[in-house]
């Protein structure tokens, strides 16, 4: 357990140092990762599951490379495979799960709430590997992980998030994380794809890029979403890769040293052109690399108890 906790849900409720503990514990696993050999001992004898309703490669494969390399048996269940198919509820799946034995359920789902909904029901450790439109906090973790590791530290970052970010629990996992590691955070996009209750928080938000990029320490770019374009939230991709794509022009209003980041998959020419997501900037790349690291750390955090 994690102060306490034995569930990740998000970064709305961790405080900064838990947070802290996280990325510090992710360095040490990063190094393992630079090795030849990989595997560990940490989760030795402990045994985790993917149970994932949504389609996922990177996240899912990040999560069970994670665990294998720390010497965990994995397994991986999809809703369309499993009794999901046949009418069974979410709680009952994790049920069945718990009472195999499982010490860490790693989930997402389409609705939010859903990991804070079985954590209830298992005496498992419930990782929300993204959930509805709430949080993804494991990509966050990699994206803050990747910041600190270059930058040397959070505190005083100017960060703009670049994208659709309404409909984006990496967007809001982010904002929540990096406002208590004492950054900056600026949003720009569509006005139909920004929150009008984010200013509140103490988000800088604008309706143009430029705006929001101008001297950066970090650009993030968000994944459009086809499925949203049936909503008429924006006229098209090429529409919005003209008016808020992010591409070498632009990304030269944030400062010469900025970082580019992106958690993937790239739309190429409608969220980054080709040659800002190849730049020398780009750290889309290392953010793989550091997700594994981060997710080894969340479930070796996460999966400990009192007595151990």
């Amino acid at each position: 357990m994690l102060d306490g906790k034995k569930d990740l849900l998000g970064l709305r409720e961790l405080r900064a140092e838990t947070i802290e503990k996280i990325l510090d514990t992710a360095k040490t696993m990063k190094f393992i990762l630079n090795q030849k050999n990989k595997k560990t001992g940490h989760l030795l004898g402990k045994s985790v599951v993917t149970l994932f309703y949504e389609n996922s490669t990177r996240t899912r494969l990040s999560f069970e490379l994670a665990a294998k390399y720390m010497s965990a048996f994995t397994s991986g269940v999809s809703a369309g495979g499993s009794s999901v198919a046949k009418g069974e509820t979410l709680i009952d799946t994790a049920r069945t799960i718990d009472a195999m034995g499982t010490d860490a359920i790693v989930l997402r789902h389409g609705m939010s709430g859903a990991p804070r909904l079985i954590a209830e029901y298992t005496a498992a450790s419930v990782i929300n590997a993204g959930d509805g439109m709430n949080e993804h906090p494991t990509q966050a973790l990699l994206d803050l992980f990747t910041m600190r590791e270059v930058k040397g530290g959070l505190q005083g970052l100017k960060v703009a998030i670049v994208g659709d970010i309404a409909h984006s629990r990496v967007a809001r996992s982010n904002i929540w994380g990096l406002t208590k590691a004492g950054a900056e955070v600026s949003v720009g996009g569509p006005a139909t794809l920004i929150p009008a209750e984010l200013g509140r928080t103490g988000v800088k938000v604008y309706h143009s890029v430029q705006e929001a990029i101008v001297d950066a320490d970090v650009v993030m770019g968000l994944r459009i979403q086809t499925e949203r374009q049936k909503s008429g939230l924006f006229p098209s991709a090429s529409e919005y890769a003209r008016f808020f794509g992010i591409n070498e022009k632009r990304l030269a209003l944030a400062k010469p040293d900025a970082l580019l980041l992106h958690p993937g998959p790239v739309n190429r020419g409608v969220e980054l052109s080709g040659a800002a997501a190849d730049c020398e900037q780009s750290r889309v790349n290392e953010q793989v690399t550091n997700g594994v690291a981060v997710r080894m750390a969340v479930l070796y955090l996460f999966t400990r108890r009192e007595d151990e």
